[in-house]
């Protein structure tokens, strides 16, 4: 009878270390249920929440600083969620709206984005619309409250109000929107800066970046987006098809970037805004957008040359330069008409990203807080430089944690049963066992 217990303790103490170890190992290495597709080829967030829009914002649900949420909005739909702020904190509410494929697009559709305080007073605002290239695609705006020295608007500890509208015109497209919504955080300066934005900066484009393009395979979504750095970049686009890209660019420094279809010999037809090159900002802000047209020869397009990413640029009253006020990761985003598919086929048109980050990095601002966000840390240059979204940033990081757990595991679990052995026959040797009563696996007290 003794020996089936000591037995049983000893199985059942080596099974809980190594439930421990296997859970331990489990959770840091199992994806979650977030690579599943879904209806629309753009991928949200894993960890965005479902949040429902109210139509008056006394019923606004809360944002969290820090998370992401989905909802949907329909045709012409106006939605209220609430965000609670203090006074010193620089607050950004960022909105991807992402239509089913396919849809038709007229000139002026989109969504606007705006943060009021409790008086009805706007805060901020932002619009992206289609413009021009009459076909859908996610759209991206953001709407913030920036804390500014001799303000009185807006800069009072309380509830806001975020206010997301769209626009259709009646031949559009009637199906609901998906929406992508995050609230992100900028901390407080510990003492006031510069407010004066510059008013001229370098705006010759560089020379092509050297070295020959390389093949790097865009993301479906800002989650999914693909790490670049500066270089040529060669990838395949299909009609109709988003794709998205991230690169890097710390404070100080100005980022270029040309887009170029490559040609085909599959038809000549001329189609105007064929391709669609945007640039939006780490807290989702729309920067720049700019389209090429396409009749089977080469075609090209660049972004205007932006002013280097510096902490005063958020004072200047041009959309474009204040967007460019903080580091980190800065977005592109091609998209092909799927107009093309009718003249051109179902086949990929090649694509080719030149990507240029001139000057100098710079300090960052004397943030009273971590930076979050906004900055660029090693681990992001290698993200770039490797090409990994966030979730492979991500998973190479859990690999590393499952390296180190594992051997760290490994070595407790070995040292746990050699100190078990020690002691069981220290115990043995202590006192003699009785006739028919040994004892077998670890010590009573396991």
């Amino acid at each position: 009878m003794s020996r089936q217990r000591g037995r049983g303790r000893g199985t059942a103490a080596v099974a809980r270390v190594s439930a421990v170890v296997c859970a331990a190992l489990c959770a840091v290495a199992l994806p979650g249920q977030a690579w599943a597709a879904g209806e629309s080829p753009y991928e949200f967030d894993d960890e965005a929440k479902p949040v429902k829009g109210a139509v008056s914002n006394s019923d606004a649900q809360s944002l969290a600083a820090g998370s992401v949420y989905e909802d949907t909005i329909a045709k012409d739909g106006k939605l209220y969620y609430r965000v609670d702020l203090d006074d010193r904190t620089n607050a950004y509410v960022s909105v991807v709206a992402v239509p089913k494929p396919g849809g038709k697009a007229e000139y002026g559709d989109g969504i606007e984005v705006s943060l009021q305080d409790g008086s009805g007073t706007e805060c901020g605002s932002e619009d992206a619309r289609f413009e021009s290239a009459g076909y859908t695609r996610p759209l991206a705006a953001y709407a913030h409250r920036t804390i500014e020295p001799g303000e009185t608007d807006c800069q009072k500890q309380g509830a806001y109000y975020v206010l997301v509208e769209r626009t259709s015109k009646a031949i559009s497209t009637a199906d609901d929107w998906q929406l992508e919504i995050r609230h992100v955080a900028e901390p407080a300066l510990k003492a006031a800066g510069p407010t004066d934005a510059p008013d001229s900066w370098p705006s010759s484009s560089p020379p092509p970046p050297a070295g020959g393009p390389q093949k790097r395979t865009g993301g479906t979504s800002f989650h999914t987006a693909t790490g670049l750095t500066q270089g040529e970049w060669r990838d395949d686009i299909k009609p109709g098809q988003t794709l998205f890209y991230r690169v890097p660019v710390r404070w100080g420094q100005q980022i270029y970037a040309t887009a170029s279809l490559g040609s085909s010999s599959a038809g000549s037809k001329y189609i105007g805004n064929a391709l669609v090159l945007t640039l939006t900002n780490p807290a989702h802000g729309h920067v720049d957008q700019k389209t090429a047209s396409y009749d089977g020869r080469p075609s090209q397009m660049s972004l205007d040359p932006k002013p280097p990413v510096a902490y005063e640029n958020r004072f200047d009253s041009s959309g474009e330069v204040s967007a460019m006020r903080f580091a980190g990761w800065y977005y592109l985003s091609a998209t092909l008409s799927p107009e093309l598919a009718q003249s051109y086929g179902d086949k990929p048109v090649p694509l080719t990203l030149r990507i240029n980050v001139d000057g100098k990095a710079e300090a960052p601002p004397a943030y009273d807080g971590p930076a979050g966000i906004f900055q660029v840390t090693d681990d992001d240059q290698d993200a770039a430089a490797s090409g990994q979204s966030g979730p492979g940033a991500a998973r190479s990081d859990s690999m590393k944690l499952i390296a180190a757990s594992g051997i760290g595991a490994g070595t407790v679990l070995v040292l746990g049963l050699g100190g078990w052995m020690l002691l069981a026959r220290r115990r043995a040797g202590a006192a003699a066992p009785q006739s028919g009563s040994q004892q077998y696996g670890p010590p009573a007290g396991w």
